[in-house]
């Protein structure tokens, strides 16, 4: 007779038994992750921004005033393009430390506090092309020395010193152009050995003795400018339009070189003797100088008591004269009688 039967299935094995027994949000707790990093305004995103997968974080064209909050490590690459980002303030990144590239494109941005891209030791890629920027303050770019781009592109910049820039020496790519920089400062590019792409084009270039390093390092970097040929002088009149790269070292013969590091190092040394020994030598002139006037003071009191004492003298002489007794005539009765 046939009965029924069911599977025996025995008992279940302990990794089941120990995912039943583990509350559910547990296992949705991976893709919730993975959906917030998508999601505006979620936990992991900054505020504002479209976030994707592998830590990209769009917030281009949102008109936005200033820095986004809620910037986290998992932000690497920070899109910032076409807002209103005007000032950067001290540390304005300072939460993001993995960050890898920055877009700071057409924001109208006017100033950068020397420390606002303190914390980004890690980014490789800066882009502040196309804003207001007219000056730099030195160190700007000091803590940023894993950076392999750099993009000052398209601004208002007139002078760039070399402590701006400092030493970066993984800097490979640098923009320049489209600014008003009449020449570069001596010493801004031997802090940056590994450079190899140097853009150039569009800059107020004068042709004089400021203008030398520049053209030294084009001679001997011959590949690293590819604009280098379109380069020419708007000034002076006579040299317009002549080409940087026709410009031999022997046309600065008449420009006084840089001192050299010794000699620095001998004016620095001298400096603080030459001027304690002319310290010295004040004090010494003007303790003199008072010592004259003292002895000058000395003998105008000596000679005025003197007079004092001869007039005196001369007084009591007078009052001690005999009057003429009554027999003796007066002179002016004598001379009357007569």
């Amino acid at each position: 007779m046939w009965s029924p039967s069911f599977p025996s299935w025995g008992p279940p094995p302990p990794l089941q038994l120990l995912l039943l027994l583990l509350p559910w949000p547990v296992w949705t707790q991976a893709p919730a992750a993975a959906a917030s990093w998508g999601t505006p305004g979620a936990l992991d995103c900054p505020e504002a921004c479209v976030c994707a997968p592998g830590g990209q974080a769009n917030c281009s064209e949102r008109a936005l005033p200033a820095v986004p909050g809620g910037l986290n490590r998992r932000v690497r690459v920070l899109l910032l393009n076409h807002n209103r980002v005007h000032a950067l303030p001290p540390g304005a990144f300072v939460d993001a430390g993995a960050l890898l590239r920055l877009d700071l494109r057409e924001n109208g941005l006017r100033w950068v506090h020397a420390r606002a891209f303190w914390g980004l030791g890690a980014l490789e890629q800066l882009d502040l092309s196309a804003n207001q920027l007219e000056a730099l303050l030195p160190g700007t770019f000091a803590p940023l020395r894993a950076l392999r781009a750099l993009s000052l592109a398209e601004n208002r910049l007139a002078r760039l010193e070399p402590a701006v820039l400092g030493a970066l020496p993984l800097l490979r790519a640098l923009s320049l152009q489209d600014n008003d920089l009449p020449a570069l400062a001596s010493g801004l590019l031997a802090g940056l050995p590994a450079l190899n792409t140097l853009r150039l084009r569009g800059n107020p270039w004068t042709c004089g003795c400021a203008l030398r390093p520049l053209c030294a390092w084009l001679r001997g970097h011959p590949r690293h400018a590819p604009e280098a040929e379109t380069l020419l002088c708007v000034s002076p009149g006579r040299l317009t339009l002549s080409p940087l790269t026709a410009f031999p070292d022997a046309a600065f013969s008449h420009c006084a070189r840089p001192l050299a590091a010794r000699d620095l190092a001998v004016i620095y040394g001298l400096g603080p003797v030459s001027f304690l020994a002319s310290l010295a030598a004040c004090l010494a002139l003007g303790s003199a100088l008072a010592a004259c006037l003292a002895l000058g003071s000395a003998f105008t009191a000596c000679g005025a008591r003197h007079r004092r004492r001869r007039r005196a003298a001369a007084r009591r002489q007078q009052t001690r004269q005999p009057d003429p007794g009554p027999g003796t005539a007066s002179p002016a009765a004598t001379a009357a009688q007569a």
